[in-house]
């Protein structure tokens, strides 16, 4: 095959004279502090929405709430999975191994219901870490629980950097070129794959990088935290770019 050569990475400038897609973003729900205040907090770390606004998009934090996601979908331009805590493993028909976090079903169900709708739409969709491994589960897949130590979370609380290489006729290959340096902070990774799935990036010890749902506008994930990465915004650029350049709220009308 030959391999496709990357795409420039100059996003647009925020007041180029284009409207602004809008772009989900899910998040967490947790305890946070700040000022008197310990309370429950709808959160998300600030390097998405910088990404998105860098990108040229209008960023909108969806935390976990009951109701139809429908609806919302019908009103974004984009939806970012955002990475976060493990998915409970019942939802892949799997026992609990002993490193698997507690399950956070209030988000789980919140965000599989967002993936659903904006896959029924052909929404532009973006899935980061958890929202890779979301993804996967949802049409199928399965994930291996816990990776052996010290190879993609090595330090707590710290993304380190690796090489992963992409498959050369790959939507990510276009964009990032036949390999790149990613930054990571994972303990799962993708086991077997979800239908309609296609693993297009992987580290040297095998473990699956990302993936692309064929016959989709912009469906992939990817298991590094590209958010992380001010110096490469190519991969927001092209996904938001592609919420912009045939926006859902225009199909609809």
């Amino acid at each position: 095959m030959t391999a496709v050569a990357p795409t420039p990475a100059t996003p647009p400038a925020p007041d180029d004279g284009y409207p602004r897609p809008l772009i989900g973003i899910t998040s967490y729900q947790d305890d946070a502090a700040w000022s008197v205040w310990n309370q429950r907090a709808a959160l998300l770390p600030q390097t998405y929405v910088d990404a998105v606004v860098r990108a040229g998009g209008t960023p909108v934090l969806l935390p976990p709430q009951p109701g139809a996601a429908g609806p919302l979908v019908d009103a974004l331009d984009g939806l970012v999975l955002a990475g976060g805590p493990d998915l409970d493993p019942a939802r892949y028909a799997a026992a609990p191994h002993p490193r698997t976090g507690p399950p956070h079903h209030a988000r789980d169900d919140w965000e599989s219901r967002l993936l659903h709708a904006a896959l029924a739409r052909d929404l532009p969709l973006l899935g980061v870490c958890r929202g890779m491994q979301l993804l996967n589960v949802e049409l199928g897949g399965t994930l291996l629980q816990h990776l052996p130590d010290d190879t993609h979370q090595r330090v707590p609380a710290r993304f380190v950097r690796h090489r992963v290489t992409l498959a050369d006729d790959s939507r990510l290959a276009a964009v990032l070129g036949p390999t790149a340096d990613v930054s990571c902070y994972h303990h799962q990774a993708v086991d077997r794959i979800g239908t309609g799935l296609r693993a297009t990036a992987h580290a040297a010890d095998g473990t699956v990088e990302a993936l692309e749902l064929t016959g989709h506008r912009f469906a992939l994930g990817v298991q590094w935290h590209p958010e992380t990465d001010p110096d490469d915004p190519r991969l927001f650029h092209v996904f938001v770019t592609a919420s912009r350049s045939a926006t859902h709220r225009e199909t609809l009308r």
